[in-house]
């Protein structure tokens, strides 16, 4: 089957393909097979997308799951686990900040590693929620590309809070006589201002590549929140450059700290293994124990939605990923800590003696 076509004419290759397989006649008047259309190059620029494709107001969260019946029941266990959590992480900060013993580096930074957290976990569960009781998935582009901010914000703000706290088991565990006079009160509020410019950095710099895009081929976003790999792979023009700048920023954001995380921990255990008593190893490590479970914890579940990025989409499993990045995680870290911590569990008991009295 023939038909003439003038040159320059782009338009999809069949309606299931839909209007991102456009393709570029090169030859006026020249007939040309239907079946060979798949052999001409595709092409699809800000000039070459259809209107109502340039002007994108609002995209569709994607749903756990259509089941009326389900729906109740997620409602439920997202809306207790976002109470545990800010509960959780609050008791943490109440804690540190009334008890006057907790009042050093390490728990300082815990504190705002809880903190940190709450505002973690509220970018997506409160929204996530509403959406599971109004039966609507909309968002406009204006709020996804907030909470697209603000979610790479403090994401990157745990990473960088549990590089610190590496540093700081680092310094009391292989320079104990220095301790106070290295991590003084200045330092450690430098420390964690640092930690929130560099993640305003990584934020800023994602959102500058998202606004890039301006052409969107779909607007059904294949998670329950916005990712910016997932406008990437839905926006209309070439993204490979985008995609190029937007990895190599994470792995710098990601793999720095991680790399900080690594090098304390390699100074640590060479230091712990020089102690000749079995106590003193088993309690230096002890106090190293509830951090690194939480950094195993964050940073396996932040690979998991990573890799589940590059690779095949499989929306099911990167849900299952994305969750636990999202929601389980900042759900569990007040529990590592204070099951795990005695300073802690002690802080509690006397802030609920304390308030139980009054």
């Amino acid at each position: 089957m023939h038909q003439k076509v003038p040159a320059g004419v782009c338009f999809p290759v069949s309606p299931e393909e839909g209007p991102q397989s456009f393709i570029e006649y090169k030859a006026e008047g020249q007939p040309i097979h239907l079946y060979s259309l798949v052999m001409f190059q595709q092409r699809c620029s800000l000039a070459q997308c259809p209107q109502n494709l340039t002007r994108v107001s609002e995209f569709f969260l994607m749903s756990f799951s259509d089941d009326p019946e389900l729906q109740s029941l997620l409602f439920g266990l997202f809306l207790s686990m976002y109470l545990v959590t800010v509960l959780g992480n609050l008791l943490i900060i109440l804690a540190v900040s009334s008890d006057s013993h907790l009042h050093t580096p390490m728990y300082f930074f815990l504190s705002n590693l809880s903190l940190a957290d709450i505002c973690f976990i509220s970018i997506t569960v409160p929204k996530m929620i509403v959406d599971i009781q109004t039966h609507s998935r909309v968002i406009a582009y204006g709020d996804c590309l907030t909470q697209m901010s603000f979610l790479i914000l403090f994401g990157c703000m745990d990473g960088m809070l549990l590089t610190v706290m590496a540093y700081d088991r680092f310094v009391a565990i292989c320079h104990p006589l220095y301790y106070p006079v290295i991590m003084n009160p200045c330092l450690c509020c430098l420390l964690v201002l640092v930690s929130f410019l560099i993640s305003l950095l990584d934020s800023q710099l994602h959102n500058l590549i998202v606004l890039q895009l301006t052409c969107f081929k779909d607007v059904k976003i294949s998670n329950f929140f916005c990712d910016p790999s997932q406008l990437l792979h839905l926006a209309c023009s070439d993204t490979f450059t985008n995609n190029i700048v937007m990895y190599f920023v994470g792995t710098i954001s990601g793999g720095v700290p991680l790399s900080g995380i690594f090098f304390s921990y390699y100074k640590i255990v060479s230091s712990i293994l020089r102690v000749p008593s079995i106590g003193g190893k088993y309690k230096a490590f002890s106090t190293c124990g509830s951090h690194l479970s939480v950094v195993c914890l964050f940073y396996g579940t932040a690979f998991g939605v990573y890799l589940g990025s590059t690779s095949l989409p499989c929306p099911r499993k990167d849900v299952a990923a994305s969750v636990m990045y999202t929601v389980v995680t900042p759900l569990l870290n007040p529990f590592i800590y204070s099951l795990r911590n005695r300073d802690i569990k002690s802080a509690l008991w006397r802030l609920h003696s304390r308030t139980v009295s009054s």
